[in-house]
């Protein structure tokens, strides 16, 4: 018999006793843990915790454990989310005219790498339908001329939005979406939107990041996935990794391993992100791997 398994995770004041009571209730419950994490910051004072878990007790419905535990969320006032470890998150994929986050995302979405349902692709261009139909998805091109007025934005991200309710979308990912959304699609899409840029040390803006880091002669090169937020590129941080270069490689080489790299870093946020493992803490996150 397969019994039905959870995701809990859960942040909180830190206070003696959270793991007890929370492992305590589940016991009490019929259930059991498969694993378990937990970490308390000393600097916010906030307690995080994920628990994946299976239902063994029959006797025990879906819907009195999610009312008992609320009972017990609401005693130790919880920010709690208590999740069907089976179900596959619905992610948007967003894109502009560079391709290998999503190709990347594609391939590893096909081949079972990630746990997630993929309803619709977005883009500003027409470069990837064709990229799309191969996997069957469905490609919704919603274009955004250059110099277009704060009216033709919002019309259009208001058809994102029809389209991140229509799907039921848990998270949307911008693979390379070159636009800056608007404030107001950013709070929509809170905790809920992923990007991927990259990241040098020192860090280049604007045009040919990687020609301008070839100019200066950097030795490590590197790649940052985060939350989107409304400021620019600021948004708590999931994942980010570097590589190593030296003098005897040129722009378009650093370019190509910048690629991997950012490949690499989005994959890993969006599959913390569907197996549950991201819990924000500030401007921070915690995440259990």
């Amino acid at each position: 018999m397969t019994h039905p398994e959870y995701i809990l995770t859960l942040s909180c004041l830190d206070q003696r006793g959270i793991v007890h009571r929370v492992s305590g209730f589940l016991a009490e419950h019929g259930c059991n843990i498969i694993d378990s994490a937990q970490f308390g910051d000393s600097e916010s004072q906030l307690f995080f915790m994920r628990v994946h878990f299976s239902l063994e007790e029959a006797g025990v419905t879906d819907e009195r454990l999610r009312a008992e535990f609320a009972l017990l969320g609401s005693d130790m006032q919880l920010d709690w989310e208590l999740r069907d470890a089976r179900a596959k998150p619905r992610v948007l994929l967003m894109v502009s005219k560079i391709g290998h986050c999503l190709n990347d995302l594609l391939f590893r979405y096909k081949s079972g790498l990630l746990p997630m349902e993929i309803p619709a692709i977005v883009s500003n261009h027409m470069d990837f339908y064709q990229l799309a139909a191969s996997y069957n998805i469905p490609f919704h091109h919603l274009p955004l001329a250059a110099g277009a007025s704060e009216e033709a934005k919002l019309a259009q991200e208001a058809r994102i939005i029809e389209l991140v309710e229509s799907h039921n979308i848990d998270l949307v990912v911008l693979a390379r979406y070159m636009q800056i959304l608007s404030p107001q699609l950013c709070a929509r899409l809170k905790g809920k939107a992923i990007n991927i840029h990259h990241s040098f040390l020192p860090s280049f803006k604007g045009a040919k990041p990687y020609a301008q880091a070839h100019h200066r002669g950097v030795k490590l090169i590197g790649a940052t996935a985060h939350f989107v937020t409304s400021d620019l590129d600021e948004g708590p941080i999931i994942e980010q990794d570097v590589e190593r270069v030296d003098h005897s490689m040129d722009a378009d080489t650093l370019s190509a391993i910048g690629r991997d790299v950012e490949c690499v870093v989005l994959a890993r946020a969006v599959k913390w992100f569907v197996e549950h493992r991201i819990l924000q803490n500030g401007r921070k996150t915690v995440v259990f791997k």
